[in-house]
């Protein structure tokens, strides 16, 4: 008790200095310790350190104009997703942490043939958070790319990044085979497989399967056991799958090559439906 009074009587710069080398979470719990505490953690020296250091550029990036009253207020409004770049691009910062994450749109890809109508059509969907989503019609090369640069990421952070996607009730051909994916950053090169498949295991499936056999085994016989990665769920009412992850360092100055590619089947597929790439970190 007598060293917590000693620690209220510290100025409340010197409380803000020392919150600062905490963390967003650490702070938000400090300032529930005594008025003096709760101050220093609203201070703007403290919600500064916890902001990016190119906290500036991305603001001026932002689509429509952000109002902040304070560092903190700053803060908070970029934990929740925000567009950047002419709306390509949806970025927010971690809560817990500060730690940027960036969500590129199906726009801001490399689609083989997406600007064909015949292989791509492009619409806009009211659960997604751009104004267009990629939707695959019927292709026998499926191939997309995205890319990011280390400096616009945290350093010292492990990220994973994930294709978005849905899966529609009309789909067909997506899981016969399995897809490559991929991640590379400069000489680090993380690869695996993965199955575009739906929950449901229908007779057409079944069919499409017993059709492609022959197929399907010259290439799963290279893929480990239990290697491949199938979608999972999303809070936001999306499906994601696993490209791969990778470490920023603190001073990188990369490309991050993120793909998907499902080449080699040569058989045709459809239903597939494209929100964007997102590069998060690790958990």
């Amino acid at each position: 008790m007598e060293g917590q009074l000693e620690f209220n009587r510290l100025p409340v710069d010197c409380v803000s200095t020392i919150l600062s080398l905490t963390s967003p979470l650490d702070v938000c719990r400090s300032s529930l310790v005594s008025t003096s505490f709760q101050s220093a953690a609203d201070s703007d020296v403290v919600w500064e350190s916890f902001l990016p250091s190119d906290y500036s550029n991305i603001v001026s990036r932002i689509i429509a104009p952000l109002k902040f009253s304070s560092k903190k207020e700053l803060f908070l409004r970029l934990c929740n997703p925000i567009f950047i770049d002419d709306g390509t691009k949806s970025f927010n910062l971690e809560k817990s942490s500060g730690k940027k994450s960036y969500l590129l749109s199906a726009r801001d890809l490399s689609i083989t043939w997406s600007k064909e109508p015949m292989y791509w059509h492009w619409a806009s969907l009211p659960e997604s958070r751009f104004s267009e989503v990629a939707t695959l019609r019927t292709i026998c090369w499926l191939e997309i790319q995205g890319k990011i640069k280390t400096q616009m990421l945290s350093p010292n952070t492990v990220y994973v990044a994930y294709l978005v996607m849905k899966i529609t009730g009309r789909a067909y051909g997506l899981d016969l085979m399995p897809s490559e994916v991929s991640v590379e950053v400069g000489n680090h090169l993380s690869k695996s497989t993965a199955y575009l498949r739906r929950g449901e295991d229908s007779k057409k499936q079944q069919l499409e399967r017993l059709f492609f056999a022959n197929r399907m085994q010259m290439l799963q016989s290279r893929v480990m056991e239990g290697d491949g990665r199938v979608p999972r769920d999303r809070d936001d009412g999306w499906m994601e799958i696993e490209l791969g992850e990778f470490f920023n360092g603190e001073n990188d100055d990369e490309e991050v090559k993120m793909r998907l590619e499902e080449v080699k089947g040569q058989h045709l597929k459809g239903g597939l439906v494209i929100e964007g790439i997102e590069i998060r970190p690790k958990h």
